[in-house]
């Protein structure tokens, strides 16, 4: 994917992501994983993976602060709402000239359109989940996640 994906590439990625199953040890991997990569590159991100309702993983590496909790926080409530990644409905408002809150009168105390939560889809099942980092470019953050869903996708 490049640095300014655009919403087709979005959507076939988010197609693309699709799992045959995802419970709380594969949760936990993926949120592993995101953190490995993440410890090894220095990357100052907090990481939180969610299965159904429930928190399975987090953690703040050094560098990051509390402030990327809320940041987390806002950007799965958005991944939630609209089955959507987040950098995708933050293109969706930006090709409206509108913001998040304008267009759905969310307020933005909740729900913050900027990249990094990835919704997590099992095939024939729906939506189980969310997988969402803070504290690099919004961008950077998306693709952190996308790319530990593909290497979970591929250890199925």
């Amino acid at each position: 994917m490049s640095s300014s994906p655009t919403m087709e590439d979005l959507l076939a990625e988010e197609a693309s992501l699709v799992l045959d199953r995802f419970d709380y040890a594969s949760a936990w991997d993926l949120g592993v994983r995101i953190r490995s990569v993440a410890s090894e590159r220095r990357l100052p991100i907090a990481v939180e993976v969610f299965h159904g309702t429930a928190p399975v993983f987090f953690a703040l590496l050094p560098g990051a602060t509390p402030d990327n909790s809320e940041w987390i926080r806002r950007k799965r409530a958005v991944a939630l709402r609209f089955h959507h990644s987040s950098l995708y409905m933050r293109l969706a408002c930006e090709s409206k000239g509108v913001t998040l809150s304008e267009r759905y009168g969310l307020p933005e105390t909740e729900f913050v359109a900027s990249g990094g939560a990835v919704p997590i889809f099992v095939r024939d099942v729906g939506l189980v989940g969310v997988a969402t980092v803070s504290g690099i470019p919004d961008v950077e953050d998306h693709q952190l996640v996308v790319s530990a869903i593909h290497d979970l996708r591929g250890g199925f």
